[in-house]
C-alpha cells in the first residue's frame, strides 16, 4: 500500500512539474513571440526536449525556451538569430589559397583585385544563368572557373569541358559556349586537369553546380542574385 502511495504521488509531482515547465514555455515563447499561436506545449520522452506545436508548425525548445530547433535551424530567441547557417558555413569553409587556379579559367575584369572561383558544368543551366545574368555586371573581379561536369546530370558535359578547355583560347570558348552556344571545334586532344577537379570537388563536398567561393572560404551554392554576390565579396575582403 504504502509503495503505492509513494508511486502515486511521485507520478503527480512529475505532472505538476511537466506541467509548470509547459506553461512556462508557453508563457516565455508568446512574450518573444507575441502574435505567435501556440497550440500546445508536450514533454517528448527525451530528457529536457518539448515539442511545440505553433501555427500549423512543430519546433523542439528546452525547458526555458533559451533555444529552440524549426526546420532543423537552431534559433536563439533572445536574439531571433538563426545559429545553424553560420555554424555550417564555418564547418563548410575553404582553404581559398590552397585551391589550384592554374587549373582553372581565368577572367579579369576592371583591376582584378576581388577573387572568386565557381565550379561550373558547361550543359548546367544554372551555371549559364549565373555566368549570363549575375556575374556579368561585377566589375574589379578575377573570376576564376573550374570546369567540373557532372556526367550522372550531363552525359556529354565532360566533353565539352574538354573541348573548352583545349581550345587555344580558353576564356574565349567558355564564353562562346555560355554566351552563345557555340562550342570550339578543335577536338579535344590534350591533357586537361578535370580528374584533379573532380577529386578536388568531392573532397570539398561540391555536388551541386554552381558553387560560388570567396576568397574567405565561404561557399553559396546555385545562381545566387548579382546583389547577393557583392554581398559575399565584400565580407571577404573585410573578413578574408
Amino acid at each position: 500500500m504504502l509503495i503505492r502511495i509513494i508511486l502515486a504521488f511521485t507520478l503527480m509531482v512529475f505532472t505538476l512539474v511537466a506541467n509548470a515547465d509547459e506553461a512556462a514555455i508557453r508563457k516565455a515563447l508568446q512574450a518573444a513571440y507575441p502574435k505567435v499561436k501556440v497550440e500546445s506545449v508536450t514533454k517528448t520522452p527525451f530528457p529536457g526536449l518539448y515539442e511545440v506545436f505553433l501555427d500549423g508548425q512543430i519546433i523542439y525548445t528546452d525547458e526555458n525556451f533559451t533555444w529552440f530547433i524549426t526546420e532543423g535551424k537552431l534559433v536563439d530567441p533572445k536574439t531571433r538569430r538563426e545559429l545553424t547557417t553560420a555554424r555550417l558555413e564555418e564547418l563548410t569553409k575553404v582553404d581559398f589559397d590552397a585551391l589550384p587556379l592554374d587549373q582553372a579559367i581565368k577572367v579579369v575584369r576592371g583591376n582584378g583585385s576581388r577573387k572568386l572561383v565557381v565550379f561550373s558544368d558547361p550543359d548546367c543551366p544554372y551555371c549559364k544563368r549565373l555566368e549570363q545574368k549575375e556575374l556579368l555586371p561585377l566589375t574589379d573581379v578575377t573570376i576564376y572557373t573550374f570546369l567540373y561536369p557532372l556526367e550522372m546530370l550531363h552525359p556529354d558535359a565532360a566533353n565539352k569541358s574538354k573541348a573548352i578547355w583545349c581550345a587555344p583560347d580558353r576564356v574565349k570558348a567558355w564564353q562562346d559556349w555560355i554566351f552563345k552556344g557555340q562550342l570550339a571545334k578543335n577536338g579535344a586532344n590534350c591533357e586537361t586537369p578535370l580528374d584533379k577537379i573532380t577529386a578536388l570537388g568531392r573532397k570539398l563536398g561540391i555536388d551541386s553546380t554552381p558553387t560560388l567561393i570567396f576568397a574567405n572560404g565561404k561557399r553559396l551554392v546555385g545562381a545566387y542574385p548579382t546583389k547577393d554576390i557583392e554581398a559575399a565579396l565584400a565580407e571577404a575582403a573585410t573578413k578574408k
